[in-house]
């Protein structure tokens, strides 16, 4: 259902965005400056491309992720570590009325954890070997509720469903851009020159940054709501704890892959425009909203 809306969702933008540039004449005023370009078979393509790419890197995601991070399954058991780990996580799963995800572990030093996957029954959780090692087993759980709580709300395919809206109008954008501007300026009468492709390429990246910004916005947003989730799972207490000793933390390197950072537990100190670009949010404000209750 969450697919289908969202797919709907960006149908009718497409739709919409076609009809207002035709009530506007567009088209027309494009065509009188010698730009002919169709906006109707540019939105298909880019929504083909766009969400296609979204879509591969969803599916990908667990395969991905494993290969990244050097994550080790565990299957069986081999220790009580092991078995606490696996105990865990099915408990949380069965609580948050989710299929059990795979569990694993991964190689760092850094106390992190992270959850992906293509839907909410078919997902992976993981922590990293430190995070084990020197936290409390009241906080791991309260981290692995957090990761738990993604999953459950089925963050990872609304995110990549954002992303392919994103994608689609960056570069429908970027396109006309690069159109207006050869055929306008550089005065380009068939084919494509220079002046297209760098004008494109700008675009993209100019587009790209802002529309990055939306897409961290709404990851910020489903943080909060994954450290509500741990903290109903774990209890408010231990998950405040948790992101506590994360931030004691902060110094230690954040070695996860940059695809994987929007769905790690650990956020990075950040300013100004890079502020707007991160995820998760400060750790001081999650920690803050959860005390709000």
């Amino acid at each position: 259902m969450r697919i289908l809306l969202f797919l709907a969702t960006n149908l009718a933008v497409l739709i919409l965005v076609s009809i207002v540039f035709n009530l506007l004449g567009f088209e027309s005023i494009l065509a009188a400056n010698g730009v002919d370009l169709n906006l109707q078979a540019l939105l298909v393509f880019c929504a083909l491309f766009g969400f296609g790419g979204a879509f591969v890197s969803l599916f990908l995601s667990k395969w991905m992720a494993k290969k990244s991070t050097r994550t080790q399954l565990i299957t069986q058991p081999t220790d009580r570590q092991s078995r606490w780990l696996l105990d865990t996580v099915a408990e949380l799963s069965r609580e948050a009325g989710i299929k059990t995800p795979e569990v694993g572990v991964f190689p760092s030093q850094a106390a992190n954890a992270f959850a992906t996957g293509w839907n909410r029954n078919d997902a992976l959780v993981a922590v990293s070997s430190g995070m084990l090692n020197r936290f409390s087993p009241d906080e791991v759980k309260a981290v692995l509720a957090h990761e738990i709580g993604h999953v459950a709300n089925g963050d990872m395919v609304t995110l990549s469903l954002i992303q392919g809206v994103v994608n689609t109008f960056v570069m429908f954008f970027a396109r006309i851009i690069g159109h207006t501007v050869d055929r306008v300026i550089f005065k380009t009468e068939r084919g494509y020159g220079i002046g297209y492709f760098v004008a494109t390429f700008i675009a993209e990246i100019i587009l790209g940054i802002l529309a990055s910004m939306i897409v961290a916005w709404f990851s910020r947003l489903r943080e909060y709501r994954a450290d509500a989730a741990g903290a109903a799972l774990a209890g408010r207490g231990a998950m405040i704890s948790a992101l506590e000793r994360l931030q004691r933390e902060q110094n230690l390197p954040n070695d996860l892959p940059g695809e994987l950072t929007a769905f790690g537990i650990r956020d990075i100190n950040k300013l100004g425009i890079a502020q707007m670009l991160a995820s998760p949010p400060p750790l001081t404000a999650r920690i803050e909203a959860l005390r709000r209750g």
